[in-house]
């Protein structure tokens, strides 16, 4: 097994945001269907697996996604 590294980041340097490739592409990805109506989801369809604050992330067009504090 290749030796592994940690790397430890300064309270000032720990990311504050996600970078979210979507908003960089080219095209805008396909949405995703629900398997029964194959029709696109929605966040209502999403609930139930999801917490509401992923499904926002998931879908957000913005270039950066505010990483969520600690639990």
């Amino acid at each position: 097994m290749a030796d592994s590294k940690k790397i430890l980041l300064g309270e000032a340097r720990i990311p504050k945001a996600w970078y979210n490739i979507a908003a960089d592409l080219p095209v805008a990805l396909p949405p995703v269907l629900h398997p029964g109506t194959l029709k696109p989801v929605g966040p209502d369809d999403l609930s139930p697996l999801f917490p509401m604050a992923l499904i926002m992330q998931e879908v957000s067009q913005e270039r950066e996604v505010e990483i969520p504090e600690p639990v």
